[in-house]
């Protein structure tokens, strides 16, 4: 972990940019994914395509040494596949986990479809194209600056309740958050426990909603840390797929605030923004899942090498994003770039979990918020003291039952019906 984390920290890349070749940071070359200039996306692009691979070998090595140890301890451990292994770290039980993928299964068409539509918004022919994922949509502003996207957050958090807020407030105060991309600084955002009920952020602000929605993200597991901070030690200590769920529902408050006062363009670009991430989530996460189950397999096996290792992401990739991408852009470096494969456990569907649960938790919100807002604090505190079934049934909510998470992605696919409707007008 420590060797990918160094190695992709200090990679830098020459990019063909419209103004001229620049040698930048590869943090600052993925930010680009998301200009609103085509021609800055397909450059970016092509400078990842170049730069990955210059540093593959040495990132192949670290897979193998981690899933090779942590084949060898799950052996010794008796565990009949290392995602079980995933899921009891996680608190979460095999039933509830096959129930939520089989719901996410069954959503990949739903995801397709929509992918497809806004291709055809980018003027892609055959699905998305890579370049194309997380493309700002030219219907309406789509740049902010730092102070608004802050702004943005605090809003959404107030309408929740003044201590959400006032800790977007302490943590500009007391400087918890780093938001400047920079050379030698890893990619990505994550929140850290610090000392007491503090937190420090790490962050890429990129000037797009998208960050702001990460920043929200990141705010969230800051204001969870808080209500962690008089438990234990060994209370303190979250399953991954629980520790999302503050994350995900500050990050949808933030989305329902905008959705709620938002019309036309600008609702259609911030769907676009929301539903972006949420594909990353469902159908990207997906690809990875598939993607490291592989590898654990192969792994036991024999020692993988970047070729190997970049045919089984590509496969990942086809199986779960299918035709909604243009699959002769699709990225076989995925797996150098994110740090989170190089652990000794499944990283991925844990997001999945924490999306859809927050979804759900925000529904209930939704039905009765003073009830919601009364138990909310303390259901949190209890994060990394029971299980997700019983967090679950806190809130009224069985997660061992596939309709839940069928129910929770419904919210995601009324998302889809409305931005279908408010493209029309760009697709005729």
């Amino acid at each position: 972990s420590r060797l990918q984390g160094d190695i992709t920290s200090q990679l830098t890349v020459e990019v063909d940019l419209p103004e001229g070749k620049k040698t930048l940071p590869i943090t600052a070359v993925r930010g680009m994914s998301t200009h609103s200039d085509l021609r800055v996306r397909k450059a970016a692009y092509d400078a990842e395509m170049r730069a990955w691979p210059t540093v593959a070998t040495s990132c192949a090595a670290a897979m193998n040494s981690i899933k090779g140890e942590a084949n060898a301890v799950n052996r010794r451990r008796h565990w009949a596949s290392p995602l079980d292994a995933s899921l009891y770290a996680n608190s979460v039980s095999r039933k509830t986990f096959d129930a939520m993928q089989s719901a996410v299964t069954a959503s990949l068409p739903d995801f397709r479809r929509w992918m497809n539509i806004r291709a055809k918004l980018h003027g892609d022919k055959n699905g998305l194209s890579w370049w194309n994922l997380f493309a700002p949509l030219n219907v309406a502003p789509s740049q902010i600056s730092w102070d608004q996207g802050v702004q943005l957050v605090r809003g959404a958090f107030a309408a929740y309740s003044d201590n959400l807020a006032g800790l977007v407030d302490r943590s500009l105060a007391e400087k918890w958050i780093d938001a400047e991309p920079r050379e030698g600084k890893v990619g990505g955002a994550f929140c850290m426990s610090f000392v007491d009920d503090r937190s420090l952020v790490l962050l890429n602000w990129s000037g797009s909603v998208d960050s702001a929605q990460t920043t929200a993200h990141e705010l969230g597991h800051a204001y969870h840390n808080t209500q962690l901070a008089d438990r234990t030690p060994l209370q303190k200590r979250l399953p991954m797929a629980l520790a999302e769920t503050a994350s995900i529902f500050c990050e949808t408050l933030v989305v329902e605030e905008g959705l709620s006062r938002l019309s036309g363009d600008e609702r259609l670009a911030l769907l676009d923004t929301d539903l972006g991430g949420a594909n990353q989530v469902v159908v990207d996460i997906h690809s990875r899942f598939l993607f490291e189950t592989e590898v654990f397999a192969r792994r036991q096996r024999r020692t993988l090498g970047v070729s190997e290792l970049n045919e089984m992401m590509l496969g990942a990739q086809a199986s779960a994003y299918g035709n909604g991408i243009d699959q002769s852009t699709a990225h076989p470096h995925m797996w150098v770039l994110k740090p989170h494969y190089y652990g000794s456990h499944f990283y991925n569907w844990p997001y999945t979990y924490g999306l859809l649960f927050g979804l759900g938790l925000y529904a209930q919100y939704s039905r009765d918020p003073e009830r919601f807002r009364g138990g909310y604090d303390t259901v949190l505190s209890r994060a990394g003291m029971d299980t997700a079934e019983e967090l679950g049934r806190a809130f009224n909510i069985d997660v061992t039952d596939e309709a839940f998470w069928t129910a929770s992605l419904d919210v995601l696919r009324a998302r889809m019906v409305d931005y279908e409707s408010l493209a029309q007008k760009h697709l005729k």
